[in-house]
């Protein structure tokens, strides 16, 4: 007691004395709360120094010069992953690439998938079923691609576990053994192993999920990433490895040389720049346009045969109470056989896809038969409680894949997606099919085929397993943290930048606007409810070759992807941003509006209303509604 008393004693003495200074620092304290800690504060240590700032990749006018006056060793057609990935892998080897993408990085295919890094559970059980070698060799090489993809880009892809409902007791030991068999695959690159989770533990962990006769889950791992900005983030480091790469640049006619070659090709500006069309000149030309392979081989050969079958794959976008933030969900026996995710993703909910023949054509829009159907088989797995609604889709889409034709396939569902290189008389040199998870392994594969096709002299092995992407260089998970410290941002926003710039984040910072306020002092929200800002637009035209409005807000950004009515509420901010980073003229600045728009409706903005700038900037759009 008396021990007590004394130590009572003690600390009254010492609130007594110290009371005003107390005082005074529990005023600063709670005054410097809300402030952000800069990086010159000599007060303010930090764990890890900021990264030097990096050098804007070379203008459009310089790269569009060089295509102009240069010889390449190599001509690269489509700026999609393979595309992307072929320039990074000629520039390590030492060659000299150049690459033309009539539109944008990722602007078809490449940015509508599933946004899945995985070695496919379902072709391994087409393997074991059928006997496929072929199949099995698919799943092998794709898991050790999926190991490499997320080193090379820690920033854009993470591990995803992934569940199957079970129903029925005999379904248990089925999908055990196939989840053990895909670890066993894997072996020393498996992410972490599948396990079984109960009942109690499936309904904690999916609560909206269907709690009628549920046994349980199987739970197995594999990746996730963000399509469209790894793509960027692919031929960007092509860029600094000494690729020349440009987007809007459409190739109208390929040239060949007095033997009948292919020796480059003929380019339109879609950017409406000082160039017009202009001429290249390459000891080899590489297609790799994935859906439009077939247009691209036509121009060498107006009587060549399709090699290309292209299925029509949708997506919707769902809120997020739809599926935990942590854990995906794979219906393996939906009402026709096909497979459909429900996957978290960038805050939202992603569910798809379909699988039908279709034809090849720009900016394709979903149908109502396959939103429904995917809706429709959603309720099948959802809670009573949760009434799936057609009003609840923020976004659709429809991304045409580039499966390799195989005369004996009697539907798309059953075509292996790997890939097919051929070359024709003259020397043109086309890679289709394969999916983005081997786009590393395609790349290495395709340049293989042009070294040897076209007798180049590369300087170096392939490197591409290790070269880091970039952002990944002094990428940390915990990086969000530190850029919440120093620029005094909000959570969410910190860790959307991480996760998207990498290490560019505090480039990305650097471009913000103020936000005026004492807490979030920076970070000015560019759509309510979501976590792009103001800088990313700047960011992405100084930085990421963005030319025009589709560029930034599907693309760079993925809020058209996200909730096609946000989109729509950025667009003023963001059109007023371009043109002052760009000098767009009045007309410019109505044309973007204009084809944005009409885009927007090819990702589920209702068309049957024409947006003006005025309604949209008066809040008449219901950005949740």
């Amino acid at each position: 007691m008396a021990f007590f008393r004394s130590s009572s004693r003690l600390i009254k003495r010492s609130l007594t004395a110290g009371s005003a200074v107390a005082a005074g620092a529990y005023v600063v304290s709670t005054t410097d709360l809300l402030a952000p800690v800069h990086a010159s504060s000599p007060s303010s240590p930090i764990a890890h120094p900021i990264p030097t700032p990096h050098a804007p990749p070379p203008s459009r006018e310089s790269m569009l010069k060089r295509l102009q006056t240069e010889e390449f060793d190599l001509l690269i057609i489509g700026g999609g992953a393979t595309g992307a990935g072929a320039a990074l892998d000629a520039a390590t080897r030492g060659l000299k690439v150049a690459l033309v993408e009539r539109d944008d990085f990722a602007c078809g295919t490449s940015s509508k998938s599933t946004k899945l890094v995985h070695g496919g559970v379902r072709y391994l059980e087409k393997a074991f079923w059928n006997l496929d070698y072929g199949q099995y060799k698919l799943v092998k090489e794709a898991l050790s691609e999926r190991a490499t993809f997320l080193k090379i880009a820690p920033h854009l892809s993470f591990a995803l576990p992934i569940m199957i409902p079970v129903y029925t007791w005999w379904q248990i030991p089925y999908f055990y053994v196939g989840t053990k068999m895909y670890d066993l695959v894997a072996g020393s690159q498996n992410m972490a192993s599948s396990y079984f989770m109960f009942r109690g533990a499936t309904l904690d962990t999916f609560p909206a999920l269907k709690s009628d006769n549920l046994k349980g889950a199987l739970v197995y791992y594999d990746g996730s990433h963000n399509d469209s900005r790894m793509n960027t983030a692919i031929a960007l480091t092509a860029i600094e490895k000494g690729a020349v790469v440009v987007n809007h640049l459409e190739v109208t006619e390929l040239t060949k040389n007095s033997d009948g070659r292919v020796s480059g090709a003929v380019a339109r500006d879609n950017d409406g720049g000082f160039y017009d069309k202009i001429s290249i000149k390459a000891k080899g030309v590489l297609n790799a346009t994935g859906p439009f392979s077939d247009a691209i081989r036509k121009l060498d050969s107006p009587v060549t045969s399709d090699i290309v079958m292209p299925s029509s794959g949708v997506h919707v976008v769902l809120p997020n109470f739809y599926c935990p933030s942590s854990m995906g969900l794979i219906d393996p026996q939906t009402s026709d056989g096909r497979v459909i995710f429900l996957l978290p993703w960038q805050g939202n909910t992603l569910a798809g896809t379909t699988d039908a023949p279709t034809v090849v054509r720009k900016d394709p829009i979903p149908t109502e038969e396959e939103i429904s159907w995917i809706l429709n088989e959603l309720q099948g797995y959802m809670s009573p409680d949760l009434i799936v609604r057609r009003e609840d889709v923020l976004a659709a889409w429809s991304g045409i894949r580039p499966l390799v034709r195989d005369p004996r396939a009697k539907n798309t569902e059953s075509l292996v997606r790997n890939h097919l290189i051929t070359v024709s008389d003259s020397g043109l040199v086309t890679v289709a099919g394969g999916k983005w998870t081997t786009y590393r392994e395609m790349a290495e594969d395709t340049i293989n085929e042009c070294v040897k096709t076209f007798d180049l002299k590369p300087t170096a092995p392939c490197s591409t397993k290790e070269t880091l992407l970039v952002g990944a260089h002094e990428y940390r998970p915990l990086m969000y943290m530190q850029l919440a410290q120093i620029y005094g941002l909000e959570t969410e926003i910190a860790q959307h930048l991480a996760s998207n710039y990498g290490d560019r984040a505090f480039e990305v910072l650097d471009l913000c606007s103020a936000t005026g306020q004492r807490w979030p002092a920076k970070g000015v929200r560019l759509a309510n409810y979501y976590s792009f800002v103001d800088g990313e637009v700047r960011y992405a035209v100084r930085y990421e070759c963005a030319r025009t409005v589709q560029d930034v807000i599907a693309r760079r950004m993925r809020l058209a992807f996200l909730n096609s009515k946000a989109a729509l509420e950025s667009l003023p901010v963001v059109i007023d941003i371009m043109a002052e980073e760009l000098k767009w003229s009045e007309e410019r600045r109505q044309k973007e509006w204009d084809s944005t728009v009409k885009f927007l409706y090819s990702m589920g903005l209702p068309s049957d209303k024409a947006w003006t700038r005025q309604e949209v900037e008066a809040g008449e759009v219901k950005v949740l509604g």
